[in-house]
């Protein structure tokens, strides 16, 4: 039976059945499974979000693996970004934080339309997530010493800086002053918000006169910079911190590489820009593997308190 199977797909193939016409045509996008004949049809696609490829050394592991490994490639190392959430359950104690000041989001003070309204952006990131902004405080502890942790969520416009922002970083700021808590802060954005216009620009001054109130009341200040951390972040409290850290090879500047090259025309020096190019010109204090900032975290909160 096989054999005659094959011989009849081979006639297919060849026109030689004898029966011709569109029949045979459509016959010729059959292919031989085991060796019975089906179509295409039948092939059952691999579910999406099940693997994960590395876009540093194209490392292919699941995506259970790669969570299992706190986002982190087992093969190179490379530090996958994550949001506020991932951030919160690597750091907190048994996952249990409680989440600051998320009755307040984003509005269109100004009006502002370029492709298309900045309510329409904001309305429809609504809809797709359930981010507020594009920061997100929670309070918990972190082996046992208590702390205050702002983290910044790319997917929420980039990560930028706005009004919201600012709010939420300055209040945060109180909360800590006020339970006598060390502050961390995690960067990933790509600078200040234009469709606030001034009013995002006016949180620069306003998110670096109050961590003046947090070095006065003599509680610690760490700022971790992840992938990417440019404009006016790091022109502001991300470069403020009692420490400085960062994650391995983590994108770290003002403006963009590229906008750099193209400005000065001359080629940049290998890594510019890269967390370990900032530590060797003294930029940054430290780098921290993610697996290792929960335990370096508490260290160091109990070394300032002390």
């Amino acid at each position: 039976m096989k054999k005659e199977r094959e011989e009849d797909f081979e006639a297919n193939l060849t026109g030689e059945e004898g029966q011709g016409g569109e029949q045979e045509k459509s016959r010729w996008f059959k292919r031989i499974s085991r060796g019975i004949l089906t179509s295409t049809a039948d092939k059952k696609e691999t579910p999406e979000g099940l693997w994960n490829k590395c876009p540093e050394c194209n490392y292919i592991c699941t995506t259970t693996e790669l969570k299992e490994n706190l986002f982190v490639c087992p093969k190179c190392n490379y530090h996958h970004r994550i949001g506020s959430e991932e951030y919160f359950d690597v750091l907190f104690d048994n996952k249990e934080y409680a989440e600051l000041f998320d009755n307040i989001q984003s509005k269109d003070a100004l009006g502002f339309t370029d492709l298309k309204s900045y309510q329409k952006r904001l309305d429809d990131i609504h809809s797709k997530t359930d981010l507020k902004d594009s920061m997100r405080v929670a309070a918990g502890k972190v082996n046992g010493e208590g702390v205050v942790i702002a983290c910044m969520d790319f997917e929420f416009i980039g990560g930028s800086l706005g009004s919201v922002m600012g709010e939420k970083f300055s209040r945060a700021v109180d909360y800590c002053i006020l339970h006598k808590l060390a502050y961390l802060v995690i960067s990933k954005s790509g600078g200040a918000r234009m469709m606030e216009s001034a009013f995002s620009l006016m949180q620069l001054a306003k998110t670096s006169g109050k961590l003046s109130e947090l070095s006065d009341a003599r509680l610690p200040y760490i700022s971790l910079l992840t992938d990417p951390t440019f404009g006016g972040i790091s022109a502001s409290f991300g470069m403020l911190g009692d420490l400085n850290i960062a994650e391995p090879g983590a994108l770290i500047g003002f403006a963009g590489p590229r906008v750099i090259k193209e400005t000065i025309k001359k080629d940049l020096p290998e890594g510019f820009q890269r967390s370990e190019f900032l530590l060797e010109h003294g930029f940054l204090d430290f780098i921290v593997d993610r697996k290792d900032l929960k335990n370096k975290l508490a260290q160091l909160v109990l070394l300032f308190r002390n």
